[in-house]
């Protein structure tokens, strides 16, 4: 099973994006010493808490602080962009970083609609993703279909493409083009099982992919101790729900854990049901079961704790777990996922 990592540059209480990149350095590092695939960067905007939204400056800057682990976006939202500009930038990447560089493409702004105006684009940019994807792939491979127009940098870099969804249109377009899928269910569960399966189903091989790939999101919660896990685990769901509710207001840690028994607090587990919290073997233990039941061929780990160090130690008890780097094999055992159809049901988030 490949373990990768999804970090969105968080900035913590008290801290400034400058902080942020110098954690994501710092973790990208670790994963790279201890085995992990790949690292990969959302595009957010107008979020004062992720500080990953030029995602390919922050690439740019952590490629240049490693050496070997692959980097890349989890993801570019497309329809944000022109798809000429991504593959310049990525082509830059990939001719700086040859071999090392992703790019997954997401149909959603990553913003609310008031940034969406920001950025210079309407709701109905998404309904020309498909075309755009295609458009995008011409001029990395450099077989532009806009005649006269070429990506430099980026023509032949072949940048590997991947679909990222937490619907069918995603998995069905994947499957369409003969690329890899990537599954949100870290936020967005509900539909996992049936988009994994629908994207095997229909997958058409093609020049990237000649087999159907999964890569599902997954939170982490590993620390020494399952009390201090399940501690930071309840740190985790107040701050979640305060970014939900407060509006700018200092709520107490009574109030949000009032509230996170009411209908509000249910969204918020709801949102991280696949989550993995407790020592290195209980969370080896759970990403096993995880990755059998979403039919996943590799998993995409966001190490949720609250503090840098706190999320530097889960990035290594994960890896101890998964046997990462050389490191004695731990709860997954070297197994790979099966199909969608072998899976049980992981335990329950905490379990």
């Amino acid at each position: 099973m490949r373990v990768s990592i999804l970090d969105l540059a968080i900035v913590g209480r008290g801290q400034t994006p400058a902080d942020a990149f110098a954690a994501s350095v710092a973790m990208a590092r670790r994963a790279e010493a201890l085995g992990y695939e790949r690292v990969w960067y959302a595009e957010h905007h107008n979020m004062p808490s992720i500080a990953s939204s030029a995602t390919a400056v922050l690439i740019a800057h952590v490629a240049a602080h490693t050496e070997r682990i692959r980097l890349g976006a989890g993801g570019v939202m497309l329809p944000n962009h022109a798809p000429l500009v991504i593959a310049e930038q990525f082509g830059t990447l990939a001719t700086l970083h040859p071999g090392r560089i992703d790019l997954g493409l997401g149909r959603a702004p990553g913003t609310d609609q008031v940034t969406l105006r920001a950025l210079r684009r309407t709701v109905h940019a998404a309904d020309t993703f498909p075309q755009d994807v295609l458009e995008l792939q011409g001029y990395l491979r450099g077989e532009s279909r806009v005649p006269g127009v070429r990506a430099i940098p980026g023509e032949g870099t072949n940048v590997p493409l991947y679909i990222l969804g937490s619907s069918l249109f995603g998995a069905h377009l994947a499957a369409a083009l003969g690329l890899p899928y990537g599954f949100a269910s870290h936020f967005a569960p509900a539909a996992l099982r049936q988009a994994v399966a629908a994207y095997r189903e229909r997958f058409e091989p093609s020049e990237q992919a000649a087999e159907p790939y999964v890569i599902a999101g997954v939170n982490v919660i590993a620390a020494d101790t399952v009390e201090e896990a399940h501690a930071q685990h309840q740190r985790v769901r107040r701050s979640r729900l305060a970014r939900m509710v407060a509006r700018g207001r200092r709520l107490s840690d009574d109030e949000l854990d009032a509230l996170l028994a009411s209908p509000q607090g249910r969204a918020v587990d709801e949102m991280m049901t696949y989550t993995a919290v407790g020592t290195a073997a209980e969370v080896g233990e759970y990403l096993a079961g995880f990755a059998r039941h979403a039919g996943a061929d590799e998993l995409m780990v966001v190490h949720a704790a609250p503090t840098v160090e706190q999320r530097l130690r889960s990035v290594e008890l994960v890896a101890e777990a998964a046997g990462l780097g050389g490191a004695p094999a731990g709860a997954f055992g070297g197994e790979r996922a099966a199909g969608a159809g072998s899976a049980r049901t992981p335990p329950t988030p905490g379990g």
